[in-house]
Order: structure tokens, then C-alpha cells, then sequence
């Protein structure tokens, strides 16, 4: 049985990455012998760190990850997230002691952090569809931490040489989905050693049906490259008047447009823990985001298909991999008035059922576990 090293460094608040890193290890646990190194940057040693980002290196994580390879003597290194305490130092262990890995990719940060400068980053527009930034969020540099230069800086030189590592380290990288796979390619990423490996949960199973309520569920984060103020105008503009919108979640804008829509449709819930929004989930018509940026696998969507519920979405990035085709409810990214026409066909509740119906078998078809390892030993056997 092969031995794999899962190596991932979780975020200072718990976000859907370290989840999804959670549920694919108790997965591999079934079937490999699988051992974790899991850093934080909860706790950090200032003077340390910042050393550590100018050579791009932690020397303490180097030494950490060097002993629990020559102790557990992995067959592969399973690597997610290194910034900032695992560093860029792993990639010079991996090279040197040759061990097949595979890196997994969650997000664009690659990709938006491999300029100092605003302009090469945000190429079109003002706005970054893959990490939210606008021009008018800074001047000049490119302020990826919109609260510090300094960290931006820091983050820039490290994304630089990642991406350096991306196209001439003899790695595997795994992200999760097609769309994700072609822009790596089309930026030179050699293809061949891309794959598409979507993230696994233990609760893709068939869940019983519930009666519809009347309201539309949003959750998530509550700001602008979420497109909630354009999704919740969109919203009160449709002809759909025996339905309200319940909004779950915080976010830059919570107050202004909490303040700004005061109709009864419209509920601002505020936080809320994971059961609670599943319950919401359940017993809604349909659920709906309008975000403006590329979303890998969004969590909302997800559950609404486990309950046989629609999801109103735009076709942005790689969110439609996760849904049948010609699926009916998903509309033109920014343009607000397919949107409102996507709502107005909540109408049909023949429609509305028999869509939450496909988008529920295609999900138990495409995440379930049998098809998650084979995409997984395929990755590991090259083929």
C-alpha cells in the first residue's frame, strides 16, 4: 500500500480550502497509508518570518518536512497550499531527493501575484475576475493585501518564483476543473503534467426531498466581486413578487446595502453557522449567486444539488463542469438582464423541479468516491 505525505498550510481563518483538504485526506486514509504535516500562520514570529521571506525559505518548516520524509519515507507528497510557513523551500527538497508529488491548486493567486505592477495585472477593464482587485483599490503598485504594501511586496516575490516552479518543476498539479486547466496552459504551463481532480466531501449521497418555501437563497461573502448589490436590484426587478431573497453572510458591504434595500423581499441574515444555512438550503426554491469572478467549486451550489435544489449561476470560470449540459438556470456572466430571466423562470416549478433533479444525479455521478480515486491514481500512474 502506497505511503502519501499530505503537506498543506491552513489559512489564519478556516476557509473552504482547508476543508476541502480535510475531507480528500480522510478519504485517502481509506486506501493509502496516509500521514499529515499540516502548518498555520496563526502564530508568527515576526523577525523569523520575515527572514524567511527574503531568501523565499523557512528554514524551521525545511527541517520539519526534511525529518518526516526520511522517518516516514512517503511514495508521494501531496502538497496544497504553501504560503507562507511551509515556503518555497519545499520545492528545493522535492527536487533534490526526487519524490513524485502533487500539487494541488485551489485559487488564481499564482496568477495575480506574479507582477509588482497594477497595470500587468489587471490587464482589462479595472477590475480582476480572478481575485476581485480593482485599479481603484490602489495606484501603481499591484496591492494584492489591499491593508499593507509591504505584505503585497512579499507576496509578489514569492508568487513570482512559484510560478517559476510551476512551469519547470517535474511536478504534477492538479486543479479542479477544465477551464482551470486551459488558462495554465495558455499562460505556459506545460499540459501534460496539468490534471483535473475536483475536491471530495463525504456527503455526496442522495438526500430526501423537501417541500419549497418562498425565498431565493444567497450565502456567502457579502462584497463586490460577489455582485450581490447587482444580483439583489436584479432580484427586485423580476416578476417573481411571491418569492423573497435570503442573503447569509458578511462582508465589506454588508451595512450599505443592508441600508440601501430596506424591502420586506429582501433579508439580510448576517452569519450564520454551516447546519443553519443547510437548512435554508433544503427547504428553498432555488439558490443563486451573480458572482463576478472565476469560481473553482463553489460550496452553495454544491449543496443545493445534493437536495435536488436549482442554482441560478453564471457562466464564469469553471462552475458549469459541475452541472449537466443546456442546464437551464445558468445566464451570461454581467448581464443582469439574463439574470432576471433565469429568476423569472423559477415560474415554472415543473421546470425548477425536474432541473434540481438532473443537477442532483450529475453530482452523484461526477464527485462520488469511486470516480474521485480513480481521478486520483491516475494522476499518480501518469495516465
Amino acid at each position: 500500500m502506497k505511503k502519501i505525505l499530505v503537506i498543506h498550510n491552513k489559512y489564519r481563518f478556516l476557509g473552504g480550502e482547508d476543508i476541502a483538504v480535510q475531507n480528500e485526506i480522510e478519504l485517502l486514509k481509506k486506501h493509502y497509508i496516509v500521514k499529515t504535516l499540516l502548518f498555520s500562520n496563526k502564530e508568527i514570529n515576526y523577525i523569523g518570518q520575515f527572514f524567511s521571506f527574503i531568501i523565499n525559505r523557512n528554514l524551521i518548516s525545511d527541517k520539519k518536512i526534511l525529518n518526516e520524509i526520511d522517518s516516514f519515507k512517503p511514495d508521494l507528497l501531496y502538497v496544497h497550499n504553501t504560503w507562507f510557513k511551509v515556503s518555497l523551500g519545499l520545492f528545493k527538497i522535492i527536487k533534490k531527493r526526487n519524490i513524485k508529488t502533487i500539487l494541488k491548486i485551489h485559487n488564481f493567486r499564482y496568477d495575480c501575484t506574479r507582477t509588482y505592477f497594477i497595470n500587468k495585472h489587471i490587464t482589462e477593464n479595472n477590475f480582476c475576475i480572478k481575485c476581485g482587485l480593482h485599479k481603484s483599490d490602489t495606484i501603481f503598485i499591484n496591492k494584492y493585501f489591499s491593508e499593507s504594501f509591504l505584505k503585497s511586496i512579499l507576496v509578489i516575490r514569492y508568487g513570482k518564483k512559484y510560478f517559476k516552479i510551476l512551469k519547470q518543476n517535474n511536478i504534477s498539479i492538479a486543479v479542479l476543473t477544465e477551464f482551470h486547466k486551459k488558462y495554465l496552459t495558455n499562460i505556459g504551463i506545460n499540459p501534460e503534467k496539468v490534471w483535473v481532480f475536483p475536491n471530495y466531501s463525504s456527503k455526496v449521497s442522495q438526500y430526501e426531498n423537501y417541500d419549497d418555501s418562498d425565498y431565493i437563497l444567497y450565502a456567502g461573502r457579502i462584497s463586490k466581486e460577489k455582485g450581490v448589490e447587482e444580483l439583489i436590484s436584479t432580484f427586485l426587478n423580476s416578476q417573481m413578487d411571491t418569492l423573497s431573497l435570503k442573503i447569509v453572510g458578511e462582508g465589506p458591504i454588508f451595512k450599505s446595502l443592508k441600508a440601501k434595500f430596506s424591502s420586506d423581499r429582501i433579508s439580510f441574515l448576517g452569519s450564520m453557522p454551516n447546519q443553519d444555512v443547510l437548512e435554508l438550503i433544503k427547504k428553498s426554491t432555488a439558490v443563486i449567486t451573480a458572482t463576478k469572478l472565476y469560481e473553482g467549486q463553489p460550496t452553495l451550489l454544491y449543496e443545493a444539488s445534493l437536495h435536488n435544489k436549482p442554482s441560478i449561476f453564471p457562466d464564469s470560470g469553471g462552475i458549469k463542469e459541475f452541472f449537466p449540459e443546456n442546464y437551464k438556470y445558468m445566464y451570461q456572466q454581467f448581464n443582469y438582464q439574463d439574470l432576471e430571466n433565469k429568476i423569472n423562470l423559477l415560474s415554472n416549478k415543473e421546470l425548477a423541479w425536474s432541473e434540481g433533479i438532473r443537477s442532483n444525479k450529475y453530482t452523484l455521478s461526477y464527485l462520488n468516491e469511486k470516480n474521485i480515486l480513480k481521478r486520483f491514481e491516475s494522476i499518480i500512474d501518469g495516465r
